[in-house]
């Protein structure tokens, strides 16, 4: 195995934007082919940590969670009596991060594919493509919170311009709009990394490693610290701060009501850059709630288990409900969106070995099928210029193909046995619904109201598939039938692998579920150990 694997999977695409920056800028197949290339290796990396994680190991500590470690002394400040600001470049993977990074892996090289017809302002487009990739791996590779910061907020200026630059009409509006909300829920995270830097450390040295503020080394008497039962407002600090870091990756992941950004970056971005904000920074929020708010606030998790398990469900039947009143199917996915991730969060709440295996499933299966359903909305575009989904009926018997994988993917978005929706879905439900039995923390009325989600989402899907491709062959405009091209060789090389990864999970979903089996086992006992051990402090 390759030493310094994450570094490497880190550093690769900011090495490889500096070549395309000096590419000249008319060489647009060369720009193009080093972009590619660099995310081929990217993937291959990938598959080489898939491969070479061990899912078998039973960490007994935080610190013995992780493997692929690698730590360096990265900032070192003295502030004479004041103390000092050390930070270390410190990453690592477990089985919640692993998939994810391989989910980006396989992403990042269809975005690639899918940027293919980017004609204008190709070398800004693909240098800011390959930062915004090194963001995203940095992101679920930190295991220092100062570092996670760095790599969470580099991703906003990348997809800032991308989608202010080369996306709609709108794009304007929708870049800004997408800043500030992440901007917005940036800055609450930062203000608990400050609280968590200056409560967390050994022999009274401050630290931003998460693996110490998981493990719970507190400094005596500090701010966050369980045992001195701070209060601000009347309410206790530590809720406060699992509070802000919960919204800070509900912004992100989105849940309803902060999902508003969402469709309008969707039906604004261009379709790659739709595949990435779908496919892989929703996920960011989700590891978010994973690796923070949950790992280090176990006790408030606890405590507040049952809103946030509401907030789920309430994501779950309104994103469905607002997806289902749409006409443009690119906001129709986009919606669909905010309900299906309301299972990661659902499944979060309930703190069950089932609800957050299933709910770290749904954040790697959604990927791939969001990726895949943002896909064949761009196919569609690119022959129609048209979303809208009263304007064409019959497409079934001008593009077979297509209509398969269409099938394909919203058949696996809205829970078919079989494909990989249907997994994560199916275990958050059962997680949802046995939490009352198993911890007593969420009430089963929860879970038995999420089920409408799955519900709701086969009326979308199947009316959309019903007015679209059944039915007798009419576009709005003639000129139209001229270009109702079957998918093209690009177009089957994006697909197609997409579409296998939703059967293979679907019908052997112990590929992904066997090595994040121990991790989430861990997590799950970490997270009610502790947070009853600080909830009786």
């Amino acid at each position: 195995m390759i030493n310094n694997l994450l570094s490497l999977m880190i550093f690769l695409p900011l090495f490889a934007a500096a070549i395309v920056g000096v590419i000249p800028s008319h060489m647009k197949g060369a720009i193009r082919w080093t972009t590619l290339g660099t995310m081929l290796v990217e993937l291959i990396l990938s598959l080489m940590l898939f491969v070479g994680f061990d899912g078998s190991h039973q960490a007994e500590s935080w610190a013995d969670a992780f493997q692929f470690v690698e730590a360096l002394p990265w900032i070192s400040l003295k502030f004479g009596s004041l103390g000092a600001l050390e930070v270390n470049y410190f990453v690592g993977v477990d089985g919640i991060s692993m998939p994810l990074i391989v989910l980006s892996g396989i992403l990042l090289v269809i975005g690639v594919i899918s940027s293919w017809k980017i004609t204008e302002k190709v070398k800004g487009y693909f240098v800011l493509y390959l930062i915004l990739s090194a963001s995203l791996i940095g992101c679920f590779a930190a295991l220092d919170f100062f570092l996670f910061y760095v790599f969470f907020e580099f991703m906003l200026l990348p997809m800032f311009f991308l989608i202010g630059i080369w996306g709609g009409p709108r794009r304007s509006y929708a870049s800004v709009k997408f800043f500030l909300y992440t901007l917005f829920g940036s800055l609450l995270i930062l203000i608990v990394m400050i609280g968590l830097y200056l409560s967390v450390g050994n022999d009274g040295v401050n630290s931003f490693s998460l693996i110490q503020m998981m493990d719970g080394s507190y400094l005596p008497g500090s701010l966050l610290n369980p045992e001195t039962h701070f209060q601000l407002w009347g309410i206790n600090i530590r809720y406060l701060a699992f509070g802000l870091v919960l919204v800070g990756f509900m912004i992100k992941l989105p849940a309803v009501p902060f999902h508003t950004w969402l469709p309008d970056a969707h039906v604004e971005a261009p379709t790659a850059i739709s595949v990435l904000l779908a496919g892989v920074l929703l996920k960011v929020g989700g590891y978010g709630l994973f690796r923070i708010a949950y790992s280090i606030f176990p006790d408030a998790a606890m405590e507040l288990a049952q809103p946030v398990a509401i907030l789920g469900m309430i994501s779950i039947v309104y994103g469905g409900l607002v997806a289902m009143a749409q006409n443009d199917i690119k906001k129709l996915i986009a919606y669909s969106s905010v309900s299906h991730m309301g299972f990661v969060l659902l499944g979060l709440a309930v703190i069950t070995l089932e609800g957050i295996s299933g709910s770290l499933f749904q954040m790697v299966s959604h990927g791939f099928i969001s990726g895949a359903l943002f896909l064949i909305v761009g196919v569609l575009y690119d022959r129609t210029h048209d979303r809208q989904i009263e304007n064409v009926s019959g497409l079934a018997s001008k593009l077979p193909l297509y209509t398969f994988f269409v099938v394909l993917f919203f058949f696996g978005s809205l829970g078919l046995p079989g494909l990989s929706g249907f997994v994560g879905e199916v275990l958050v439900l059962m997680g949802a619904i046995g939490a009352e039995s198993i911890n007593q923390l969420v009430p089963r009325w929860i879970g038995m109201i999420a089920v409408l989600g799955i519900i709701i989402s086969a009326a979308y899907y199947l009316w959309t598939l019903q007015r679209m491709f059944f039915g007798t062959y009419w576009v709005r405009e003639e000129s139209w039938d001229q270009e109702m091209k079957e998918i093209n060789l690009r177009e089957w090389i994006m697909l197609a692998p997409l579409g296998i990864l939703v059967i293979l999970l679907g019908i052997f979903p112990s590929v992904l579920l066997d090595p994040i089996e121990n991790s989430i086992q861990f997590l799950v006992e970490s997270i009610i150990n502790q947070g009853k051990t600080y909830l009786s402090l």
